[in-house]
């Protein structure tokens, strides 16, 4: 058993380490020139937001000094979301890059394509050379700090009394327009290499053809030469694609966060219940499920939560588990508005796994003092049904777990029995003690995409209303998070459940 567990978070570690080093690469090797202050700054950003993330999970979990534990989620949590979306990014970036590089190609090809060629040089004499086809610019540098001179032309050109053209251009070995603005040209005595002479510059009263139709430009010749205007088409595409994967990551954790911070929005659902008393016809519970209050989510919070609550005009509350991410003593004034739910039939709470790793005793006693009703391994008979609650599976190692044999064992199976159960695997226990309807939390939804893949491998129902034989589940996707205070594609709620009698 060590030596597996070793080996599995050996291959996670291995996972994660490689998955962001392939981030840091595509945002900031790959988007600059050279080792530098920008590679540095990444490698810094990432490896100190993951340092972040961790200790803050630690530091919860320890039971840190609160200050502590507030000091260090908000960056930490925030960065394991943008982290997950900044991986998506830049594998979404991967379809697009080639694209993008095409796309360039295509207009560099017809840029190329559309440009005047020799043929076409407006007002030039037959006999001239054009300055894309024989290769040196038309120009002769100047001098530094002078005007450009007029290169000397060919006789025969077309410009009566023209002067001898150089050497290199009378034999059509003309130097690239690269080399004759590295290298201008001089004057060279009869002593240079394989004795060509430069005859000086000649005085014109204005330049020549080429020189006013054909301007000096270079272009790259492929992905990764630069060009005097910016640079290469590569290092192009590297910074557009990074920057559109972190500008996506931060839109889309910011809005995710805005909704968890807003509120939870309030879901309506019908459930018709076939033992349901046509007097009940209509009676409204309010699921309230995985608030979270904690190091993030504070007595701000719960008192929208609250307000959400009682603006539905429930009949009965059910709060289905993770109240809490805190001790009673951390957390208390922040569960405080608890208090201030109304119900006609009162308000019931069960332990969620988040109590076990909290003080699930301490918290019955608590929401006890709040006026909620614990149900632990209980059930209460209401006017028209019967509501039983049992403790999340969490609670076993402290000998706390659920006890369905005590809960329903001995009640009157012609009423229907509504039964709060923090998690959905606990529909199966529900069903072989005919359970008419299952009230859940646990899932979130799976909070964030992809989250919700791994959700659905774990539990039977990841949110909604879903039917086991004779037993209905609904999973609520809850009112808070956990971690990072986002949520995308699974808005938080709160569900008013509406019983429906079939003999109505």
């Amino acid at each position: 058993m060590a030596i597996a567990f070793v080996l599995v978070a050996t291959l996670v570690l291995a996972v994660v380490v490689t998955a962001n080093w392939y981030v840091w690469r595509r945002l900031f090797r790959d988007t600059t020139r050279g080792p530098g202050l920008a590679r540095r700054a990444g490698a810094v950003l990432i490896a100190g937001g993951w340092a972040l993330a961790i200790t803050a999970l630690v530091a919860e979990r320890a039971g840190a000094p609160f200050w502590l534990q507030q000091t260090l989620a908000w960056p930490g949590f925030l960065w394991l979301a943008l982290s997950v979306y900044l991986l998506l990014g830049v594998i979404a970036g991967e379809v697009v890059r080639p694209l993008l590089r095409r796309l360039l190609e295509r207009r560099a090809r017809t840029r190329g394509a559309t440009e005047p060629g020799p043929e076409a040089t407006p007002g030039a004499p037959a006999g001239s050379r054009a300055a894309g086809d024989a290769g040196p610019d038309s120009r002769t540098p100047a001098a530094p700090g002078g005007p450009a001179a007029p290169a000397p032309q060919a006789k025969g050109a077309g410009a009566p009394g023209a002067a001898p053209a150089p050497a290199q251009a009378a034999h059509g070995g003309g130097a690239t327009a690269s080399e004759t603005a590295a290298e201008p040209q001089t004057d060279r005595g009869p002593g240079t290499p394989g004795g060509a002479t430069t005859a000086p510059p000649h005085p014109q009263t204005g330049p020549g053809p080429e020189a006013s139709e054909q301007p000096f430009t270079t272009t790259a010749t492929t992905d990764d030469t630069p060009t005097p205007s910016g640079p290469s088409r590569r290092l192009f595409v590297s910074r557009v694609v990074a920057g559109a994967a972190a500008a996506a990551a931060a839109g889309t954790v910011g809005y995710g966060t805005y909704g968890v911070l807003r509120g939870p929005r309030v879901k309506r659902v019908t459930v018709p219940l076939a033992k349901l008393p046509r007097a009940a016809h209509g009676y409204r519970i309010a699921v309230v499920s995985d608030v979270h209050l904690g190091p993030v989510l504070g007595r701000g919070f719960a008192q929208r939560v609250v307000d959400t609550i009682n603006s539905t005009q429930p009949d009965l509350i059910a709060v289905v588990g993770d109240l809490v991410d805190g001790s009673v003593k951390d957390l208390g004034p922040a569960a405080a508005p608890l208090a201030q739910l109304r119900a006609r039939h009162g308000s019931y709470f069960v332990t969620g796994n988040h109590e076990y790793f909290s003080g699930a005793e301490q918290w019955v006693e608590e929401v006890r003092r709040l006026g909620l009703i614990p149900l632990e391994n209980a059930r209460r008979e209401m006017p028209y049904f019967d509501l039983a609650g049992v403790n999340d599976v969490a609670g076993e190692e402290e000998g706390q777990g659920p006890d369905f044999a005590r809960a329903l064992g001995d009640r009157d199976t012609a009423r229907a029995c509504v039964l709060l159960a923090h998690q959905p695997v606990q529909i199966h226990d529900a069903v072989e003690h005919g359970v008419d309807l299952q009230l859940s939390g646990h899932t979130h939804g799976g909070q964030f995409w992809p989250g919700n893949l791994l959700a659905a491998a774990a539990n039977p129902t990841v949110a909604g209303l879903e039917r086991y034989g004779d037993t209905q589940l609904y999973v609520s996707r809850g009112a808070g998070a956990w971690g990072p205070p986002t949520r995308v594609g699974a808005p938080s709620d709160i569900t008013l459940i509406e019983l429906a009698s079939k003999r109505a």
